[in-house]
């Protein structure tokens, strides 16, 4: 398996860029009296319009309006619930539930199809980087363990800010992005692990 290459390089400084320009065209906030009318008719917490919308805050509109959006699986090996068919090829998630943070999440065909492999405990097998948005940030048990359901004795949840997520075809090279992630560099997640992929902190 080889590097990340010079090409893929220019794609993730591209999709960074991408991601810039349409949150720049996101709406301006609303007047105060709005935003409070708007607050009072909001749709109830974990009702499936709440979903719908925590769901698709995670990307730009440009990307999350035509997006599908799915829910959780209820547990371990069920199916992922639609909750709103779109019509390009993005999958947006709301929160993840289990985590103390707001983490919803939308990733294109390639990072759904590596979603796949990472939930069924198999080893991603993609031909081209995937992409995905989290730009509430997230929360993560560990770091460094894909499948820690909590954070290891003595450690807190692991708090990351908004961000964009590489999904390569191969692996990712330590010496160059590192895997600290509190220093606003891009960094690798669980590195060493067939699930290690980019984050790249877009905050």
């Amino acid at each position: 398996m080889g590097k990340i290459t010079p090409t893929i390089a220019i794609t993730l400084v591209a999709g960074v860029a991408l991601g810039y320009l349409l949150r720049g065209n996101s709406p301006a906030p609303q007047p105060q009296s709005q935003e409070k009318s708007m607050t009072e008719n909001a749709p109830q917490k974990d009702s499936k319009e709440w979903k719908i919308q925590n769901a698709k805050s995670a990307a730009p509109d440009a990307i999350s309006k035509d997006a599908t959006v799915m829910d959780w699986p209820e547990k371990d090996g069920a199916a992922m619930p639609t909750l709103q068919k779109g019509t390009n090829e993005w999958t947006c998630l709301p929160d993840w539930p289990v985590s103390p943070g707001n983490d919803p999440m939308c990733v294109d065909k390639m990072a759904m199809q590596w979603f796949g492999a990472y939930m069924s405990k198999k080893k991603p097998q993609i031909d081209q980087a995937g992409l995905g948005y989290m730009l509430q940030g997230s929360s993560d048990p560990s770091n460094t363990d894909p499948y820690a359901d909590k954070p290891a004795p003595g450690e807190d949840w692991t708090s990351s800010p908004p961000h964009i997520m590489i999904f390569p075809t191969g692996k990712l090279d330590k010496n160059v992005y590192g895997t600290d992630n509190k220093n606003g560099k891009p960094w690798i997640m669980w590195a060493g692990t067939p699930y290690e992929h980019l984050m790249i902190p877009v905050k």
